[in-house]
């Protein structure tokens, strides 16, 4: 499956799979599921509810209960501690995500395998390539200030780290990157370096060295590009030094980093007066970003939720440039992806990709009768009306949020409105 991101990346292409999956949500959703539970049918967890092989939504939500993160910790551990039997999925568990623990204040365990991976690289192409289509980029490259951190085996010798950090030690990220013609300015010794602060200042000193053909600069979280440019003020002169004798600062002191970048750092003069001119001559820092990398068109990451009180700082660092706000997502999976990329962050809305999950909405609405709302497709929605979603996926659960729902009236594409938290897991089954 993966082996399709090798091939050349077309974006008109891709938003045409877009928009026929969209045309066609009830179908495609019936379909996902139905291969969800082809694959899953047989595990341990399923196999206690009773489908019998049937896959057809109302048998599906009239067998499988919905249960928490809580109920299916004692069938991960399982995988963790090394057992190969069909637990939760039909195929074999290689990687455990760790969760960012907002949700009950610390880490929990949750499964990652390449379906996972696949729903990634979707996400990340489907919503590029709208961008691509509003701020047309080629053959740039891409200041990224991500970092990973180390994996560690579980007890069962499985690998285990963040779910960004699986995300970018997996092969296929930086082919997608590559394909999407914005490759990252920085070595994967940086991007993988022990040291944040180290790899923080060799992220800034790449983006210079590379500053003409930087043209988008990225992070996964806005506060981390608050962060970046705020460190930036306090070592920019110590910067333009290392561009203007081509040797880095003694305050990197891994060795891979120190090597990597002195693979691509050479003496540069005139570079260096540049950028110390144009520093020089900034008013408070405003507009610095559009400053440094002339030819960048815009600034994206996560900027809903608890990353807009950054968007100020932000905004006063990039200037005119705008901002895009990233994708909606969790360690546990994705929903959606941001098809309109001009709203601004604090009215970003995503589209639901029906093929990456099952979704169901349970309306927020209280019946006058006392019962439970009984939740809807994703090809049943109302305009306007408010839910919490379940997430019935290839790999793992999306959180149960409060979210609003708009229906195109177009075609049926369900735009998921400035998602901002989970609260609490909810799902039918762990991982599928």
């Amino acid at each position: 499956m993966l082996e399709k991101i090798e091939m050349k990346f077309d974006p008109e292409e891709v938003i045409e799979e877009f928009e026929a999956l969209t045309k066609e949500a009830g179908k495609v959703q019936e379909e996902t599921l139905k291969k969800i539970l082809e694959e899953n049918g047989s595990t341990v967890y399923l196999q206690q509810w009773g489908l019998n092989g049937r896959t057809d939504p109302e048998i599906f939500k009239a067998c499988v209960p919905l249960v928490t993160h809580k109920d299916l910790e004692p069938y991960i551990q399982r995988i963790a501690d090394g057992d190969l039997s069909p637990v939760l999925t039909g195929k074999p568990i290689t990687t455990i995500s760790l969760s960012s623990g907002t949700t009950q204040g610390m880490p929990k365990f949750v499964p990652f395998n390449d379906e996972l991976m696949e729903s990634t690289m979707q996400i990340y192409k489907t919503s590029f390539a709208f961008r691509n289509r509003e701020f047309p980029i080629e053959n740039g490259k891409a200041l990224q200030f991500i970092y990973s951190s180390k994996q560690f085996k579980t007890k069962g010798g499985l690998a285990a780290g963040t779910a960004t950090t699986n995300v970018y030690r997996n092969a296929h990220f930086k082919k997608t990157m590559k394909a999407m013609q914005t490759p990252c300015c920085s070595p994967d010794e940086v991007i993988f370096g022990p040291d944040f602060h180290q790899s923080l200042y060799c992220h800034l000193l790449c983006g210079l060295i590379f500053r003409d053909e930087v043209q988008v600069v990225s992070s996964t979280f806005a506060h981390s590009i608050v962060h970046a440019f705020k460190t930036f003020e306090q070592v920019w002169e110590e910067l333009v030094a290392d561009i203007r004798e081509g040797v880095i600062s003694s305050r990197v002191t891994v060795p891979s980093m120190r090597s990597a970048i002195m693979k691509l750092l050479k003496p540069d003069p005139e570079k260096a007066d540049s950028i110390y001119n144009k520093c020089s001559g900034l008013s408070n820092w405003y507009g610095l970003i559009p400053v440094l990398f002339p030819n960048a068109r815009y600034i994206y990451g996560i900027m809903t939720g608890s990353m807009e009180p950054y968007l100020k700082k932000l905004r006063h660092y990039a200037g005119e440039l705008p901002l895009l706000s990233a994708d909606y997502g969790s360690s546990e999976g994705w929903i959606g992806a941001n098809v309109n990329p001009k709203l601004p962050p604090e009215l970003v809305t995503y589209a639901v990709l029906p093929n990456i999950g099952y979704f169901e909405f349970i309306p927020l609405r209280v019946n006058l009768d006392g019962l439970e709302p009984t939740p809807v497709g994703l090809a049943e929605v109302k305009l306007g009306e408010e839910y919490e979603i379940v997430v019935t996926n290839f790999a793992g659960t999306i959180f149960l949020t409060k979210i609003i729902i708009i229906l195109s009236e177009t075609s049926i594409r369900i735009y998921v409105a400035n998602m901002i938290c989970h609260h609490e897991y909810i799902m039918h089954y762990w991982f599928m």
